[in-house]
């Protein structure tokens, strides 16, 4: 299994972060995409990937980085990918929730990421919350040049398969196996099998019967259960699918 998204570097492990590692070396999680959203956190997910090889790193600046000294920021995130290996450009996107102050700022930081990501030839991990259709208007505007995944996938079925008309994955993590979840169910179910990927988004958004603790890459494997119990296959076969996918996607 490959955890396609998850922050383990937050100080939620910093007590026992190998322990997390053989526990998810013990249920078969093998590869663990570490996924940057700032400056601090982006420097974390390399030393960690450098100190541990299940680690792969990622670099982006999350929308509640994006502030009105966004093109500074963008221009020193270029010189640190530059600098350093990196599996995707993210996590970023576009989140409404807290604040709508500085839409406009998030937007344009977005967009350089994307083109940054097509000028790079790598996925670009999305984060979209409360904005869902102004995150499909911008990914749409690069025609299929841009290739990426849709990151704890919360939209409608429909939405989902429009984004995998334009070449993008979708991920599902810990809410598919909640019991009221029913959009994600449904995407789990009826979504294109090899535009498939799971996460956890560890330390938040743990899977039942997790819900509300702290989230671990190793119930990623609980997320493969439930969403292969909801297509009704096996878990070996979703899980050489999922890999397969993540593989595909990220070039690991």
């Amino acid at each position: 299994m490959i955890d396609t998204h998850s922050h383990l570097f937050e100080d939620e492990f910093k007590d026992d972060l190998l322990e997390c590692i053989e526990r998810c070396k013990a249920n078969n999680v093998n590869q663990i995409l570490l996924v940057g959203f700032s400056f601090e956190t982006n420097d974390k997910a390399q030393a960690l990937a450098k100190e541990y090889d299940i680690f792969y790193p990622t670099a982006g600046l999350h929308p509640s980085e994006a502030a009105s000294t966004y093109l500074d920021d963008f221009n020193k995130l270029v010189d640190f990918i530059n600098n350093n290996k990196i599996y995707a450009i993210g996590e970023c996107g576009l989140d409404y929730h807290w604040t709508k102050e500085n839409i406009e700022y998030q937007k344009a930081l977005f967009k350089l990421q994307c083109e940054l990501a097509i000028k790079l030839d790598l996925p670009i991990i999305v984060h979209s919350r409360d904005a869902q259709q102004d995150t499909f208007d911008i990914i749409k505007g690069y025609n299929g040049k841009l290739k990426g995944v849709m990151h704890c996938y919360s939209g409608s079925l429909e939405l989902a398969k429009e984004y995998v008309k334009l070449g993008f994955y979708v991920s599902l993590g810990g809410p598919v196996t909640f019991k009221n979840a029913n959009e994600p169910k449904r995407v789990a179910k009826e979504i294109d099998i090899n535009r498939l990927l799971i996460e956890t988004d560890s330390p938040f958004l743990a899977p039942h019967p997790y819900r509300g603790k702290r989230n671990e890459s190793s119930y990623v494997k609980l997320v493969l259960e439930e969403i292969a119990n909801i297509r009704g296959i096996s878990v070996e076969e979703l899980d050489k699918i999922t890999t397969e996918n993540a593989k595909r996607l990220f070039k690991i």
